[in-house]
């Protein structure tokens, strides 16, 4: 058996990547292979957590611009996540790999809600939790919400999954010549502005010394040859 890197991980993965080729919502083509890529981390053993967005479903920022209240729209954003970490977790489950939805918004007959320890329990029975509602509170994007579960599970890095291979000086789909980082540190991505992931969850991340990778899903396998230690996209370190 292929001997992982990480003993446990968690996976950020964007809403807007469920949308497969549709406009909007959830394609049932890509969340099955989605969830094919989270099962080949947990095949290895690897104890696997997962942050979904829901921008395929809703948007909080865009919303509160075209003019529903900023907090109102954070609340709804959030529960596009639980839509789709519920989507996200019949397809693992009907694969036979045991999952979890823990809610930071309480509702118990879709959900379990958000307990530090009973989360690491799950994990240390091998079962795959995803966390739903980002933080549970307005003005926090998922990305936040994943660098805050991450450091306490006691995750050893974040896998950010996007559309794009890795962080670039530029949009790589603006300018195609936009130079790739193979490493880079937290603060040259603060310094730069560069989207890899809001400043809240780079700031959170790099005073807890945590890791980021960022590579595409789209790849078929980057998911799980990251976990095991390959070259994959780029990695946000301290040095």
């Amino acid at each position: 058996m292929e001997k992982p890197k990480y003993k446990r991980v968690l996976i950020k993965l964007s809403g807007e990547a469920l949308i497969g080729d549709k406009e909007y919502g959830i394609s049932p083509d890509t969340v099955n292979y989605m969830a094919h890529e989270v099962k080949s981390v947990f095949d290895l053993k690897v104890q696997t957590a997962v942050v979904i967005g829901g921008g395929n479903i809703f948007r909080g920022v865009e919303a509160s611009v075209k003019g529903i209240e900023r907090t109102t729209a954070d609340y709804m954003g959030m529960l596009a996540t639980v839509i789709n970490a519920l989507a996200l977790q019949s397809v693992l489950e009907r694969m036979d790999v045991p999952t979890r939805v823990q809610s930071a918004i309480d509702m118990r007959e879709l959900a379990e809600p958000y307990i530090r320890r009973k989360a690491i329990r799950h994990l240390e029975k091998n079962r795959v939790v995803i966390f739903a509602a980002g933080t549970g509170n307005p003005y926090f994007t998922t990305d936040t919400a994943a660098a805050l579960r991450a450091m306490e599970i006691n995750a050893e890095i974040i896998f950010k999954a996007t559309k794009v291979d890795g962080v670039y000086s530029e949009d790589p789909m603006i300018n195609p010549k936009a130079k790739k980082f193979a490493q880079i540190t937290y603060l040259d991505v603060l310094k730069k502005n560069l989207t890899v992931m809001d400043s809240t969850a780079i700031t959170l991340c790099m005073d807890n010394n945590l890791p980021i990778m960022v590579f595409s899903i789209n790849k078929a396998g980057s998911l799980k040859k990251a976990v095991l230690g390959g070259k994959v996209g780029s990695i946000v370190t301290a040095s």
